[in-house]
């Protein structure tokens, strides 16, 4: 199950996280972040368990956030790895990409 990112807790679960983090930035009114949605909540599943974790914030209530890493088009993915963006994806990504580059990061 993917966590709910805010701005209270991204430092602690993303930035500090020894793990992977993948990170949906959406919003409720964007039309291509339902398709993403879904997604995430299948690759969520896929991976529970894993070293990585899957998270969604929603750029509308946290700001702050998605100032701090210059979201301007929605969605948009970012891979963190040991606390700094390591990739960044703007737009619907499809499930295999994502997967692709979670397990490079994950071997």
């Amino acid at each position: 199950m993917e966590i709910t990112l805010n701005d209270k807790n991204f430092k602690k679960e993303v930035l500090e996280s020894n793990v992977p983090v993948l990170v949906d930035f959406w919003a409720s009114w964007c039309g291509p972040c339902k398709l993403q949605g879904p997604i995430i909540d299948d690759l969520a599943k896929e991976y529970s368990g894993d070293n990585v974790k899957i998270g969604k914030l929603n750029v509308e209530e946290n700001s702050q956030t998605a100032s701090q890493f210059q979201i301007m088009s929605i969605p948009t993915l970012i891979i963190f790895s040991n606390g700094k963006p390591a990739d960044v994806m703007v737009g619907v990504q499809e499930i295999e990409l994502l997967k692709n580059k979670l397990d490079k990061l994950l071997k």
